[in-house]
């Protein structure tokens, strides 16, 4: 008697293989990662285009936090923050240290992390539970067409225990960084 085994079943969607921080740095060496790109989750997402009113905003609140951050820390934008599985980019960040403590890795947590958001809210929201997993004390995302900032405080495993919208009109002062407050109307004048 012949016994004919039944083939393995093939599941049904594509087959996602998650992607380790190392595996990612690695393979970016080899540039075999498109270059904007962040992992998230295990994920590669490509960045999506900058439009002019999201460079405004950047540049405006670069300009702000710049004068605004104690000399025991730095103001980086568009770089990396490594977390468990994800390495995003954020806009801006304040980082504590110095830029000759990043030559071999890049920062594991922030300070504060502030997120443009013109056209990527639930993107930019996705990136709440890597940076409260990495221990990152204060996100501001910064909500373009409705003038508002929704700022998330006291990390707590993955999620913050405290998030509130602010705007249109008003100020935000940051709890992390005292001296950086931004002021809702002047940011988003027409």
């Amino acid at each position: 008697m012949t016994v004919i085994e039944k083939p393995m079943p093939i599941a049904a969607g594509p087959q996602i293989w998650p992607l380790g921080v190392k595996a990612y740095h690695a393979l970016g060496e080899l540039g075999l990662i498109p270059e904007k790109t962040e992992l998230l989750y295990g994920q590669i997402f490509r960045k999506m285009p900058k439009s002019p009113f999201h460079v405004y905003l950047v540049q405006f609140l670069l300009e702000l936090l710049r004068a605004a951050v104690p000399q025991a820390f730095i103001v980086r934008t568009e770089q990396p923050i490594t977390c468990a599985d994800s390495e995003p980019e954020p806009d801006l960040s304040v980082v504590h240290g110095r830029i000759p403590d990043f030559r071999e890795a890049h920062p594991a947590t922030a300070e504060l992390v502030v997120e443009i958001c013109v056209s990527t809210h639930e993107y930019d929201r996705s990136k709440l539970r890597a940076y409260a997993g990495a221990g990152v004390k204060e996100v501001w995302l910064v909500l373009g067409p409705e003038n508002q900032i929704e700022v998330h405080r006291q990390p707590q495993g993955e999620r913050y225990a405290e998030s509130c919208v602010h705007g249109p009109g008003g100020t935000v002062t940051s709890a992390m960084v005292p001296s950086f407050t931004v002021d809702l109307a002047r940011l988003f004048a027409a």
